[in-house]
């Protein structure tokens, strides 16, 4: 069966067995900087796969029955990159529902079950974070079964993983009785995350479940308990979403009344003050990879613990983790250490303080350096582009344009650009003249000019790209047309 066969439209199932997963990727992951960043954040990366999270997130639901097609709540900056990892594994979603900035948890899966309850209020909405790690597929389907038995019985489902460790990181769920054979029990509480030894207490007593935030309910549940618990919350999601947008194949929130409503988790606003919780035991594998430590213990280690990625050599090293992007990495004689390398940056900590570096990212915003904010190679909705060096009025770029793909008709104030064309074929609009490139042909871009660069091939166009000039910032741009939507004020090509 293929990844994209188990997506299903939502209106071809029945009511009582459609089950539309919310991906919710809306987060930044800066602790897994220099890795993750603004632009690119940890869910869009492949950490653990040759997927990226998100896609491993959709591709681990793969047998799920009546499954229909994901709604993927997203920043409004990542909505080319979530489409396009959408297209590489063949899913088509419901929808992609583009927040002006993150709220937390609460208010979007509110727009979520909004969207889902205009087609039909019954429909079951499995929210998983778009960035977690679960080692062990075949078991967290088994969950799903339990988990949608008590949604609809009219349940707010959160699944517990079961504690393998007295970790301090995560909140946790306390058990009540179990409900008969059912597979899931009542929530007694919610606890915040607990100090070392309340942790080992926890582990030793049983009954304990790290806090995982993945959810099941149906639209109608969460909308009642969020009119009871969060009206605020609601009739801020109800104002952005009414007045949404739609703009290619994205739901654009209406900014205003989204940007008023509080920030908040579901655990807070709704999940923590319900009698209709209840947890569903889960132990397969879990990680929220949310720290190098967690990244390191996701990982296959060698005979002396390390987790070794990338171009590396290591003498007498022990318990660190070692990655390389782009270049040979060595390390010697250390030991429980961070070592991350990447085209423009390396992060080199011992793993005790490596949630510091959350620190360094802040300093680099404080400097408005473009290290906190995007990779050498920056994704657009029509390929890629990587910096390859740059001087005095001049720079220079790799060009990826992905077959079928276009640039938007533009126009520099302050730039010339030369284009060669080194695999592909392009097809260029200079001025009035259009024609096609061919690998080893070139074309000059005179300042002032409008231009257009097209892939009408079946592989990708790349080219090299030579910008002179007294300015190169990437707002300088003057868009005619775009296929895309994109506005003067967007950055880049």
């Amino acid at each position: 069966m293929s990844a994209a066969s188990v997506s299903l439209p939502v209106d071809s199932l029945p009511a009582a067995s459609r089950m539309v997963p919310v991906i919710l990727s809306g987060g930044s992951g800066t602790r897994l900087w220099p890795l993750s960043r603004e632009q690119l954040p940890k869910q869009c990366l492949p950490l653990c796969s040759e997927h990226t999270l998100l896609q491993d997130t959709l591709l681990r639901l793969v047998g799920v029955p009546e499954l229909a097609a994901p709604l993927i709540v997203c920043n409004e900056q990542h909505r080319f990159l979530v489409a396009e990892q959408l297209r590489q594994i063949g899913r088509e979603p419901a929808g992609i529902l583009l927040e002006p900035a993150g709220r937390n948890t609460a208010p979007a899966v509110a727009i979520a079950a909004l969207d889902a309850a205009s087609r039909d209020p019954e429909t079951l909405l499995l929210v998983l974070p778009a960035d977690h790690l679960i080692q062990e597929p075949e078991r967290f389907r088994e969950a799903l079964g339990a988990a949608r038995a008590a949604a609809q019985l009219g349940h707010l489902v959160t699944f517990g993983i079961v504690p393998t460790t007295p970790e301090t990181g995560y909140g946790y769920i306390r058990g009540a009785d179990a409900d008969g054979e059912t597979g899931w029990l009542s929530v007694a509480a919610f606890v915040e995350k607990p100090d070392r030894e309340r942790a080992e207490a926890y582990l030793r007593q049983g009954g304990y479940f790290w806090n995982s935030g993945m959810f099941m309910f149906t639209a109608r549940t969460v909308l009642d308990a969020l009119a009871q618990h969060a009206p605020d919350i609601l009739a801020a999601a109800e104002a952005a979403w009414t007045g949404a947008a739609r703009d290619l194949d994205f739901t654009r929130l209406a900014s205003a009344p989204f940007l008023g409503c509080r920030s908040d988790s579901l655990d807070y606003a709704v999940m923590e003050k319900t009698d209709r919780a209840v947890v569903v035991p889960l132990a397969a594998g879990w990680s929220d990879v949310g720290s190098w430590a967690a990244l390191q213990a996701a990982g296959p280690g060698d005979a002396q613990g390390n987790v070794v990625l990338g171009d590396v050599l290591l003498q007498d090293v022990q318990g660190s983790y070692v990655r390389a992007e782009s270049r040979l990495v060595a390390a010697v004689g250390v030991r429980d250490h961070v070592i991350v390398e990447t085209a423009d940056a390396v992060l080199v900590a011992h793993k005790d303080h490596a949630q510091e570096v959350k620190a360094i990212v802040a300093q680099l915003k404080a400097a408005r350096r473009d290290e906190a904010l995007a990779h050498r190679r920056v994704y657009r909705p029509w390929g890629w582009y990587e910096g390859i060096g740059s001087g005095e009025r001049f720079q220079v770029k790799h060009i990826r344009v992905h077959p079928g793909a276009t640039l938007s008709l533009q126009m520099h104030h302050h730039r010339a650009e030369h284009w060669i064309v080194v695999k592909g074929t392009a097809r260029v609009v200079r001025g009035e003249d259009s024609f096609l490139l061919r690998e080893d042909e070139s074309t000059y871009i005179p300042l002032g000019t409008s231009h257009r660069l097209e892939n009408p091939g079946k592989i990708p166009l790349d080219l090299i790209e030579v910008q002179t000039g007294s300015y190169l910032g990437e707002d300088d741009i003057v868009r005619f047309e775009d296929r895309y939507g994109r506005r003067d004020d967007t950055p880049s090509t």
